[in-house]
């Protein structure tokens, strides 16, 4: 069942896709929505606390297919699969990659816990890796985040036109992945 604060949500998410941060004003987002232009105001305190909802459902939204595919795959394929995902969800939405790991002037519980199940599932992931012999021992925060780092930047500098397997870098972030996952494999 979606509720009028779901709608909001949604129309804000597809001006993000549209225009950017720039193009999300609450009046445009109710219009778009079907409600008035005040109710916007009595689901968010402002934009950033809309676009912090916005934030909060990607990262959600993220959550059963990472869980999914590491019920199906082997640790090593789920996450080959989870990080390739990643990095075909921030070239597909740009402007939605850039919003969730942006810099936020506002503390939202929503997406703070949002950013947490998505970090505690990931490095799960990572973990069970690790159990599987397909990563080094080691801490599993700290691995996870240097694999997020890497597919990160390199999704990053693709959509900045920085990184291509025809172009610049001589490989697609995807490739890059599948370089650093095969470099920390112990049996490499």
């Amino acid at each position: 069942m979606s509720t009028t604060r779901d709608a909001l949500v949604q129309a804000a998410a597809r001006l993000l896709d549209e225009g950017g941060v720039e193009a999300v004003t609450l009046r445009e987002v109710g219009r778009l929505a079907g409600v008035s232009h005040n109710a916007p105001y009595k689901h968010f305190a402002g934009k950033e606390a809309l676009l912090a909802a916005v934030a909060a459902q990607e990262l959600r939204s993220r959550l059963p297919g990472l869980r999914e595919t590491a019920l199906r795959d082997s640790p090593q394929a789920a996450l080959r699969t989870v990080l390739h995902d990643y990095i075909g969800w921030a070239l597909a939405h740009p402007a939605r990659f850039k919003l969730v790991f942006g810099p936020w002037t506002i503390d939202s519980e929503e997406l703070g816990e949002a950013a947490t199940a998505a970090q505690g599932a990931f490095v799960e992931l990572v973990a069970a890796a690790q159990e599987a012999g397909a990563l080094p021992p080691g801490d599993p925060v700290r691995v996870a985040s240097l694999l997020r780092a890497l597919a990160h930047g390199a999704a990053d500098l693709a959509v900045a036109g920085h990184l291509a397997a025809e172009g610049k870098g001589g490989a697609g972030p995807q490739e890059l992945v599948d370089d650093l996952l095969a470099y920390l494999s112990p049996n490499a």
